[in-house]
């Protein structure tokens, strides 16, 4: 049913002192939001795009036209809730046609309190942003004054230096076996191996890959001491994603210090800069990022060009690694950036994109296989490796 309301007009303020125009489709609890305003080219998947902890902090604009088509369902969900801070397209539809669909994107909005904003130009602001780079932004809906939101934006302290994990990581250890469970022990009857995952802004359908692949998983709040997980007894260790600075996660850089040469580790997004943080090396922020399925990258040990899904605003120095015994494993083609690497003489790999391909292409689901065959022969098993 098309919602009743008259849309009340918004206002997007970029630091720069850019403006954008549009107008509200989804009522948040404040007029006011602030943000890191970033884009997303995917074609599909916003549901899993708004549910995704990496966000946290950032105004998402999708750079496809129309958003909404297919609703929201309860199944692709990759998290307990909506983490953008606010969500700008260009055309939004409010008539959903899909059997899986629940409530409308707006509906689900709104019962989150998270703004949604359409009528913004978004292939302007997309332009803007790829030329100048992500930028803090200030969208308003209770007043049209230019210069009292500008100075707002500019005193916002934006994501750079500012630890976002505290913010998104889970409150208290738990199993995953189908969901979240109470009960965070091993199962003895249970004949996989076991992940102890740390959850750095954990994305759901990466615990159900692990799970598919016959794994336990135990996952930790990101501050939970490196003993503490060992004690455990895990057969190997999962890094999550996660937003933010890595830089700023000290005790996560910490933790997988001390990690690292005990158990099989696998890192992603967040957990491959952690990682590298961790072995002494440096970060830095690209200038608008990596989001989207699209994303080109090359394995170098295979030759093979993947299509993959990503959502990151930092990336690892590879030079800043030249002394550690390591291997890159992985580049973007975009702009050469180092998308993966592994460690030649412990068991620890890791890479920047997202294979469990919520949403996105599946090219790089192999990398859980991998992971397990890491685990399996670091106790000694002879099955052959994963290609």
């Amino acid at each position: 049913m098309t919602r009743p309301y008259q849309r009340p007009p918004a206002l997007l303020v970029l630091e720069d002192g850019t403006v954008f125009r549009g107008r509200v489709f989804a009522c948040a609890h404040q007029q006011r939001v602030l943000g890191e305003v970033v884009f997303n080219t995917a074609m599909t998947g916003y549901q899993e795009v708004l549910t995704d902890p990496s966000y946290k902090g950032q105004m998402v604009t999708m750079t496809y036209p129309l958003i909404g088509t297919y609703g929201i369902n309860d199944e692709d969900m990759e998290s307990a809730r909506v983490q953008v801070e606010a969500f700008l397209v260009k055309e939004y539809q409010d008539l959903p046609s899909n059997w899986r669909s629940r409530r409308s994107l707006a509906e689900f909005l709104e019962s989150q309190g998270v703004m949604g904003v359409e009528g913004i130009d978004t292939r302007r602001l997309t332009r803007h942003i790829r030329l100048v780079g992500a930028m803090r932004g200030i969208i308003a809906t209770d007043t049209d004054n230019f210069g009292e939101l500008l100075d707002q934006v500019r005193a916002f302290p934006g994501l750079v230096g500012v630890d976002m994990v505290r913010k998104v990581t889970c409150a208290a250890p738990y199993r995953w076996e189908n969901g979240p469970q109470p009960d965070v022990v091993w199962k003895e009857d249970h004949c996989g191996f076991r992940v102890a995952a740390l959850d750095f802004g954990v994305k759901y359908n990466i615990l159900r890959h692990l799970e598919q692949c016959g794994c336990q998983v135990l996952v930790f709040p990101a501050h939970t001491p490196a003993e503490k997980i060992l004690a455990t007894e895990p057969d190997g260790i999962f890094l999550s994603n996660g937003p933010g600075d890595p830089a700023a996660v000290t005790y996560g850089i910490d933790t997988v210090r001390k990690l690292l040469g005990h158990k099989p580790v696998f890192g992603i997004c967040l957990g491959h800069q952690l990682m590298g943080l961790a072995l002494g090396g440096r970060t830095f922020k690209l200038k608008f990022g990596h989001r989207g399925t699209n994303q080109p990258v090359k394995d170098l040990r295979t030759g093979r060009v993947e299509v993959t899904s990503q959502n990151h605003g930092f990336c690892v120095d590879l030079e800043s690694l030249s002394h550690m015994p390591l291997r890159p494993t992985h580049f973007h083609l975009n702009d050469n950036t180092l998308e993966g690497m592994e460690h030649l003489e412990i068991p620890a790999f890791s890479v920047q994109f997202h294979p469990e391909a919520a949403p996105g292409p599946h090219d790089a689901t192999y990398l859980f296989d991998r992971f397990v065959d890491l685990m399996r022969r670091n106790k000694g098993d002879s099955t052959p490796d994963v290609p």
